[in-house]
């Protein structure tokens, strides 16, 4: 294992942490960084797969809830009606992403051009809807209907596109049915989680025979970085919105998007 490759899975994992959980798409700032860097991976696993080390940046910071919410799930109707509400909201994923895998790899994911285009027209749309004075219906996740949570689910899954983000699409379609910004983050948050770790195991079973031993250190050293990082970002992230929107992560998106574009064409 070259000494590059471990700098490369590092700082790549860094990059996924950091932007796991904001609006900005992490699969394409992956991706992206991954092409200039010269880092690949079989079936671009290592992407998917560091996702994991995000997901438990997501526990280690809501344990106590979670575990609050499992504890009182035979008495407690409202945390019955919120699991269900998340896994509601999971389903359309999961049936599209187990449909579409293959293609979304081979394809969509081999399209660096795509990823920068998406990235800029997230970008205008972020901006867009955090400028639109809605007057929010619901501010608690725990009383988000199950229709509103399946409308979010479906809105989860334009970020099949890389580029897209599926935090980004879960918060704007969640600000556009009537949530305010603080509890639509944290829905995308506890929708992660499924999310991710069903996109994990099956990534990983589609390249079980792919993957090598130098594959799995470097997906380990990802992932370790990724939760490092992914948990400074968890824990500031609700305040940080509830302050200042989303315009900030809008005008990143539509940065990086077009200094892609510019790369591309002269790099190739």
């Amino acid at each position: 294992m070259e000494d590059q490759s471990i700098i490369s899975a590092l700082i790549l994992g860094l990059i996924e942490g950091l932007t796991e959980f904001i609006p900005v798409s992490s699969t394409a700032h992956v991706l992206l960084a991954g092409q200039f860097l010269g880092f690949k991976s079989p079936g671009n696993t290592f992407a998917v797969l560091i996702q994991l080390g995000a997901i438990l940046a997501i526990l280690t910071v809501y344990i106590q809830k979670l575990l609050s919410i499992a504890f009182s799930l035979p008495s407690n109707p409202r945390s019955r009606h919120f699991v269900l509400a998340v896994l509601v909201a999971f389903l359309p994923a999961a049936v599209i992403g187990a449909i579409a895998h293959d293609y979304i790899k081979a394809v969509l994911f081999e399209t660096p051009m795509l990823i920068c285009i998406m990235l800029i027209v997230g970008g205008v749309i972020l901006l867009i809807v955090d400028r639109m004075a809605f007057t929010p219906r619901y501010t608690d996740v725990m009383d988000y209907p199950l229709s509103l949570a399946l409308k979010i689910g479906f809105f989860q899954c334009l970020a099949m596109i890389p580029g897209t983000s599926r935090s980004g699409a879960t918060i704007v379609g969640s600000l556009l049915m009537g949530t305010d910004k603080r509890s639509a983050a944290e829905f995308s948050f506890f929708l992660a989680m499924p999310t991710m770790l069903g996109a994990f195991v099956l990534d990983l079973y589609k390249n079980r025979n792919a993957l090598s031993m130098d594959d799995g250190m470097l997906i380990g050293l990802g992932f370790i970085a990724a939760f490092v990082s992914a948990l400074f970002v968890v824990r500031g992230l609700l305040d940080f919105v509830s302050k200042r929107g989303y315009t900030p992560f809008a005008w990143w998106r539509i940065a990086v998007g077009v200094v892609g574009l510019i790369a591309l064409q002269i790099y190739g």
